[in-house]
């Protein structure tokens, strides 16, 4: 053999054996998905990183941190700028995900750089951060590609495109071990989002899945009119309006480069059980910066299932329970402490003094704590109470009552306008029993109340029974509520109470 003929030989196994290794490099199940955006939109060191992101969760208020729900959002909308800008806003929507955990999460997100029909699926096995490799969830990506042909994979949706990825590190830290549905919507128009949201809702029943929507708001206008701007996007996402906001976004009344995936995100929420939005927070780039003459719009909201159907059909039960099982007020009593509740409140808005009441009874005199919860078309309105009693139960429920109303940090004050609108439900305590073993623990006729340290948690009899919890799920959910960890019932020097009350 000639060594041209060797030197040939040798060029072209070395090209066979090139082309093997690319095409193995580049198969689904080995294709992860490289940072673009590490060391410049967020932080490339691992150390560095989390301690931003910390940072950014450590600084949202604990009582901007309060839902009206045990469990966690079916939905989140974050905005996708450089850390440095909207971080904080997004602290706000990813902290309602502490303590909590997903199998899969759903990630809509806006193509910024190519423009293609339908959405882009990514195929591979992974997204990687400095945190680590997010794992595709590759049976639902299947699937969705699958059911229609307008979902797929188009390489370069993903390649460089920022608003997907930069949700990623928070997700990490807030949830860790999770599967990744990464979507990157070419077609944003109302068809396509419902389109969309019906294919991502069906893959995600039988999960434990959050839909999070990838998007900022109005772009480069002065302050003041960004704000206008905007708010018309806050208003349609506290409707829970999304083909309200469509429509506003198509006519030009506001503006959003993630417009489709807050709609799809709304639609496919609603699909799941949703009922219930809040915006969390909003702010522009001129906060940061000060620049406020040319600024960029960032938002955070949250959707959540109420299960105000479900608790309407469990009343009766646990109205039922509670009387077994609790201090046993009369009808006439209750009448009683109801209309003291209401009366309070009244007054208070009125700004006169409280009425004086004849106590004949020995029961509404006796030192024993209360809770009054106030609802609004059956939404949480105000709930304070106080676990131990200090004062006689009639005395307690007037001032509970106006603390629900005016004093609960995570509502505005009631107002006139809504008086006739309020429902007062009243839990009237027996005193804390400290139990040696949660086998005594009874869902339903008992309330929970667990300490551990400086941090405590409590949550009444009717809770568990409106979502139907077992022990268990009763123990993480106070322990969540007491901000530890979901098995911190387990540890030692935690330290775990039952009560049973009147509900009423």
């Amino acid at each position: 053999m000639t060594a041209r003929k060797a030197l040939s030989g040798l060029l072209c196994m070395g090209i066979a054996l090139l082309l093997a290794s690319t095409c193995l490099a580049e198969s689904p199940q080995d294709r992860v998905r490289e940072s673009v955006i590490a060391g410049t939109w967020y932080p490339g060191d691992p150390e560095t990183l989390n301690k931003t992101l910390r940072g950014y969760l450590d600084a949202v208020p604990e009582t901007e941190n309060k839902t009206p729900f045990a469990e966690p959002p079916t939905a989140l909308i974050v905005p996708h700028a450089g850390y440095r800008y909207s971080g904080q806003v997004a602290a706000h929507a990813y902290k309602r995900l502490q303590n909590a955990s997903f199998d899969t999460v759903f990630i809509i997100a806006p193509s910024h750089r190519v423009r293609f029909p339908g959405v882009s699926v990514y195929d591979g096995a992974g997204y990687r951060t400095p945190l680590g490799v997010v794992p595709i969830d590759r049976e639902t990506t299947a699937a969705l590609m699958q059911s229609d042909d307008r979902i797929r994979f188009v390489p370069e949706a993903h390649a460089q495109e920022h608003s997907l990825e930069i949700q990623l590190p928070f997700l990490q830290t807030v949830l860790g071990d999770f599967q990744l549905v990464p979507l990157v919507m070419g077609d944003q128009g109302l068809d396509a989002c419902r389109w969309l949201a019906a294919k991502a809702a069906a893959a995600a029943k039988g999960k434990s899945a959050l839909i999070v929507a990838s998007t900022d708001l109005s772009h480069y206008h002065f302050y003041e009119a960004a704000k206008k701007l905007d708010k018309v996007v806050l208003d349609r996402i506290a409707a829970f309006d999304p083909e309200g906001l469509n429509r506003r976004l198509a006519s030009g009344e506001c503006e959003a480069c993630g417009g489709g995936p807050m709609a799809a995100a709304m639609m496919a929420a609603r699909h799941l059980g949703a009922d219930v939005a809040q915006v969390l927070h909003y702010a522009n780039s001129g906060d940061v910066t000060g620049d406020k003459s040319r600024v960029v719009g960032y938002m955070a909201a949250a959707f959540w299932n109420s299960g105000h159907k479900e608790r309407s059909e469990k009343h009766s039960e646990n109205q039922r329970l509670s009387e077994k099982n609790g201090p046993g007020l009369s009808e006439a009593e209750k009448t009683l402490l109801h209309k003291i509740a209401r009366e309070s409140i009244v007054a208070r808005l009125k700004g006169q003094s409280l009425p004086k009441y004849d106590i004949p009874s020995p029961a509404l005199k006796e030192t024993r704590g209360a809770f009054v919860t106030l609802k609004k078309n059956g939404r949480l309105r105000g709930c304070i109470g106080h676990i131990v009693g200090r004062l006689p139960i009639a005395d307690t429920v007037r001032e509970m009552a106006q603390a629900a109303a005016f004093e609960d940090p995570r509502f505005p004050p009631v107002t006139p306008s809504e008086l006739d609108d309020l429902e007062i439900e009243i839990s009237a305590m027996t005193p804390l029993k400290e139990i040696g073993s949660i086998d005594e623990i009874q869902v339903g006729p008992h309330g929970l109340y667990i300490t551990n340290g400086r941090r405590s948690g409590l949550l009444l009899p009717q809770v568990a029974a409106e979502y139907g919890w077992d022990r268990q799920t009763f123990l993480e959910q106070t322990c969540r509520k007491a901000g530890l960890p979901k098995d911190a019932w387990k540890a030692s020097g935690t330290k775990i109470f039952t009560f049973s009350a009147d509900v009423f």
